[in-house]
């Protein structure tokens, strides 16, 4: 029988897990992806020293990739997810006071720590074992695609916060006024982070003893070996690389709305929301159909298209006289990006990765693959602000193109070694 067998869960149990999967993100990146302008606005910073915020949180969350795979192997989700969120929520109070350049790049590394080492293997080993043998691609289609929701609606109570406080008339508001406004919405995202905590700490107890405590609380490095010598967790490090780069990607989108397609701050903003309301359409159709074939075809179609997209973005013709095509080509990335969030995770059964040692696989692949919080948002900082006008943003997506093609490339690898040996 399969150690995948498929466990009967209350569906709190689901929901608990797509609304903690997200609102733990809401402070350290949905913000700053929405409210991009704003954000640089009234922390009085430039693109590449929020790029350099990211990084530090990439290098802390490196490390917790590493260590914090193991750790959701050997403890309860409920612990580990509930003080992840509440850790959290205290640095999103901290964050409302508008502290220094200095003491928000110490924050954002503390929210590498905090989302990362406690949190992250053990949100996805908890939805592997919800989605069983058979439906890997709906388990965690539904996960990222309730994401998207979340985050959806969550930016969009925030463009409304924000508009309702910030005023109409967007010419004549001082930086004091907006910061005012933008803090009421850090602070509404910090009590929703902290409410999903409680909910968590008191109802996520799954009782399959797949997911409860190990007595055997020893990390053993043996772990790491088995799952090393296994040829598709390689490949699969960078097939997440490349599909990350691209979701990093979607946190220019608002800026190219007001730098050249010359929105104000508001539109920009449901610009960001808007593309968020995709992802749950593009997370639960794709994992449904997944089930159905397998998560590297997908694959393959979407680093594909998603290469054609970049490479139009790239050549500099999409400008405020061309909102159609910007609203096709930004919409034709974002549901590759999402598509892919849902397929690479999906595929860990199909690439020959055992139930048991899921917690440690996603921590090693992480630790590759996520590396894009290091390098991609000081990379594109650099070249938006070193570049003006349009030809920075053309730079970001040549840069997108390549990655593109070393996902294809690596889907198509991945593809050819898991076609070769038996499926159970």
């Amino acid at each position: 029988m399969s150690d995948e067998k498929k466990i009967q869960s209350p569906f709190y149990i689901v929901l608990l897990l797509i609304l903690s999967g997200e609102i733990i993100f809401i402070l350290p990146f949905v913000l700053a992806r929405i409210f991009r302008p704003t954000f640089l606005d009234v922390f009085q910073i430039n693109n590449l020293e929020l790029g350099t915020c990211f990084s530090i949180y990439g290098i802390v969350a490196f490390f917790s990739y590493l260590f914090g795979g193991p750790l959701a192997d050997r403890f309860k989700p409920r612990i580990l997810i509930a003080f992840a969120l509440f850790l959290t929520a205290i640095g999103g109070v901290y964050m409302a006071t508008y502290p220094s350049y200095l003491m928000l790049q110490v924050l954002f590394g503390y929210w590498g720590f905090t989302t990362i080492f406690l949190f992250w293997a053990a949100m996805i080993k908890a939805t592997r074992i919800w989605g069983g043998s058979n439906n890997q691609g709906k388990a965690f289609g539904f996960l990222d695609g309730g994401r998207g929701l979340v985050a959806a609606g969550m930016g969009s109570v925030g463009v409304i916060i924000f508009s309702f406080f910030i005023g109409v008339d967007l010419d004549v508001v001082s930086l004091q006024e907006k910061k005012q406004a933008f803090k009421y919405v850090i602070l509404f995202a910090s009590a929703m982070v902290a409410c999903i905590g409680f909910l968590v700490l008191l109802f996520l107890k799954p009782k399959s003893p797949a997911v409860t405590e190990n007595e055997n609380l020893k990390v053993t490095w043996s772990d790491f070996i088995t799952v090393l010598k296994i040829p598709t967790v390689w490949w699969l490090m960078i097939i997440i690389l490349c599909a990350y780069v691209a979701y990093k990607t979607t946190d220019i989108f608002s800026l190219y709305a007001k730098e050249v397609m010359l929105f104000d701050e508001v539109e920009s903003a449901k610009i960001g929301t808007l593309l968020l309301y995709l992802r749950p359409v593009v997370g639960v159709g794709i994992g449904l159909l997944v089930d159905r074939s397998r998560s590297s075809i997908f694959m393959i179609v979407s680093f594909l298209l998603m290469l054609l997209s970049a490479l139009l973005c790239s050549f500099g013709v999409i400008t405020s006289g061309e909102v159609v095509v910007f609203f096709i080509s930004i919409i034709a990335l974002a549901i590759v990006t999402y598509a892919l969030r849902t397929l690479y995770f999906a595929a860990l059964k199909e690439g020959f990765i055992p139930l048991a040692l899921t917690g440690t696989a996603v921590g090693l692949v992480s630790i590759i693959g996520y590396t894009p919080d290091i390098f991609a948002s000081p990379l594109m900082g650099y070249l938006l602000d070193n570049s003006s006008g349009i030809k920075g943003f053309q730079q970001v997506f040549l840069m997108l193109s390549f990655f593109a093609i070393l996902g294809l490339v690596a889907s198509i690898i991945f593809y050819k070694i898991t076609k070769t040996k038996p499926h159970d």
